[in-house]
C-alpha cells in the first residue's frame, strides 16, 4: 500500500522522526492507541501558524518540519502521517478549503479572505475504514478562542470544529480537493496563486512568505 510507504516528504527514515516515534514504535499497544497519541502530540507540540507559506520543496518534508517550532495546517498534517507511516499505520494527506467565522480580523487582513485553501487534514486506516482528523488547532490557540479542541478516539473522523462553546459558527469545509498518497506541490502551487492572486503574483520566483 502506498499509504505506508517513505518518500521525498514522508521521510519517516530520518533519524528526526525515528527519535519522534521511538516510544510508540517499540511499545506494544494498539494502532489504535499509537494514533491517538501521535495525533495529540502534533496537535499540540507544534503551534498552529497559517501566516507562513512556502513553495519550497524543503520545507514540506516531515524531517523539516518537525525542526520547526510553529506549522500550518498542510505542514502539521505532513509531520502527523509520517509519524503514522513510520509505526506502520497507513495515513494519506486529505486537502480541502475552509471559511473561518472567528477571529478572522487578521486572517481577512492578510489573504482578502477568511478562506482558508488549500487546507490540509490527515486520512487514517484504522479498524478497516478510512478516518478523518485534523491536527491543526492546539489546545491553547483553541482556548483563546473559545472552541473545544479537537479530540481523536481512533474510532470516529474529528477533523471540523463548527461551533465555539457559545454555538455560535466557527469554520466550514467549502471545498474538498479529496486525497492524496503524497504531498502535491504543484497544485498546491497553483491553488494558492489562484485563491490569493493579490499576494502571490504567478511570475513571482519567491519561494517562502510571512504574512
Amino acid at each position: 500500500m502506498n499509504c505506508l510507504k517513505t518518500t521525498y516528504f514522508f521521510d519517516f527514515e530520518n533519524e528526526i522522526i525515528q527519535k519522534l516515534i521511538a516510544s510508540h514504535k517499540e511499545n506494544t499497544t494498539s494502532d489504535k492507541e499509537k494514533a491517538i497519541a501521535l495525533y495529540n502530540n502534533v496537535r499540540d507540540n507544534w503551534k498552529y501558524d497559517p501566516y507562513s507559506i512556502s513553495f519550497s520543496k524543503e520545507n514540506y518534508k516531515a524531517s523539516t518540519i518537525a525542526q520547526k517550532e510553529t506549522g500550518n495546517c498542510v505542514e502539521k498534517s505532513i509531520l502527523l502521517i509520517a509519524c503514522l507511516r513510520a509505526v506502520g499505520i497507513p495515513a494519506r494527506l486529505h486537502l480541502g478549503k475552509v471559511k473561518n467565522h472567528i477571529a478572522v480580523e487578521r486572517l481577512t487582513e492578510k489573504f482578502g479572505s477568511n478562506e482558508l485553501t488549500p487546507h490540509g487534514m490527515v486520512n487514517v486506516f484504522l479498524n478497516n475504514q478510512w478516518l478523518k482528523m485534523s491536527p491543526a488547532f492546539n489546545v491553547s490557540l483553541c482556548k483563546k478562542f473559545n472552541v473545544e479542541p479537537l479530540e481523536f478516539d481512533g474510532e470516529n473522523s474529528s477533523f471540523l470544529q463548527q461551533y465555539n462553546n457559545e454555538g455560535s459558527l466557527f469554520m466550514e469545509y467549502t471545498a474538498d480537493y479529496g486525497f492524496f498518497e503524497d504531498v502535491p506541490l504543484d497544485f498546491m502551487k497553483k491553488n494558492v496563486k489562484e485563491h490569493y492572486p493579490h499576494i502571490f503574483d504567478t511570475d513571482n520566483n519567491e519561494t517562502e512568505f510571512k504574512l
